[in-house]
């Protein structure tokens, strides 16, 4: 049986103290709050996660403490992101022996790969892991895109089971959906205005980044849609959405991490060089929020 990611994943943030170590305790916090509040998975390392920011070692000890505190209540997506396809793999062996349910990978950022390099870089990094594998297409971030024809090829592969689309494109993310129908892969949306469109179209969840803030109203869209609610899924969509289109304040993922600490949790701030918003897009975030019924 295949496995299928659904849901709201959030890509969980690290929480940091002030001398920028992890905050472990915090980071517990994190996932009791989102899973309390009915997210369908979460995902430690993802862009969100600042996953470029940590050794090893550091790595290992994220991934442990997610997996202990979730206690199998929800999946775990380990985030295994390297520019090298040996980094990779490097990457996923510690998230075979952490325990994780499944790996999201992202395309090598800063080298501009051909299709055939992506094609043979998903397929090498399946062929020595048993764990399902997510495709993570990131073009605004690394400048590279997989093309709907290549997600169809890679559908193919046994243990490539999803891709997440964070191009903001609705048309690349139904042509994944549309590409690989009758095939046992799924598509995930990673732009948080357009869960819901994605879901019409045939997406079986999302990971998104504001459910670290807004986990109900983003797990809403998604609960709603499959009850069969649709007004109150769009609904909620409508009401994540100013969030979503506030985050392009600061360096991603800056407003995220202040959403956070302005509900209360203290996740700190993201890791040098990005800096904190200004005091001004601090007071327009929270009035976001407010709106939100979330401060």
């Amino acid at each position: 049986m295949t496995f299928v990611p659904k849901g709201i994943i959030p890509p969980i943030i690290t929480p940091l103290t002030d001398e920028g170590e992890v905050n472990y305790p915090v980071l517990r916090q994190m996932v009791n709050h989102l899973i309390d509040n009915g997210v369908h998975g979460l995902f430690p390392l993802g862009t969100t996660g600042e996953f470029y920011a940590f050794d090893d070692d550091t790595y290992r000890k994220i991934l442990e403490t997610v997996v202990d505190e979730t206690a199998g209540r929800v999946p775990v997506y380990g985030g295994a992101s390297h520019i090298t396809t040996r980094g990779v793999i490097r990457l996923v062996k510690i998230c075979e022996e952490v325990g994780v349910d499944a790996v999201s990978v992202l395309t090598p950022m800063f080298v501009s790969q051909t299709q055939d390099e992506l094609y043979n870089y998903y397929k090498t990094i399946a062929e020595n892991t048993t764990l399902p594998i997510i495709m993570y297409n990131n073009k605004p971030k690394t400048n590279v895109t997989i093309t709907p024809a290549t997600v169809a090829k890679l559908a193919d592969i046994e243990n490539i089971v999803a891709v997440k689309d964070s191009t903001g494109d609705m048309t690349n993310a139904a042509e994944y959906i549309r590409l690989t129908r009758g095939k046992d892969f799924s598509v995930l949306m990673g732009r948080d205005t357009l869960i819901y469109a994605a879901l019409c179209y045939g997406a079986t969840g999302a990971i998104a980044s504001c459910a670290n803030v807004a986990p109900r109203i983003a797990a809403d869209i998604y609960d709603k849609y499959v009850a069969g609610d649709l007004a109150g899924a769009l609904e909620a969509q409508f009401t994540l959405a100013p969030f979503r289109i506030a985050c392009g304040m600061g360096t991603f993922p800056a407003a995220i991490k202040e959403g956070l600490v302005q509900e209360g949790i203290p996740v700190g701030k993201c890791l040098d060089p990005i800096g904190e918003l200004t005091p001004e897009e601090k007071e327009k975030l929270h009035k976001v929020l407010a709106d939100m019924n979330l401060v």
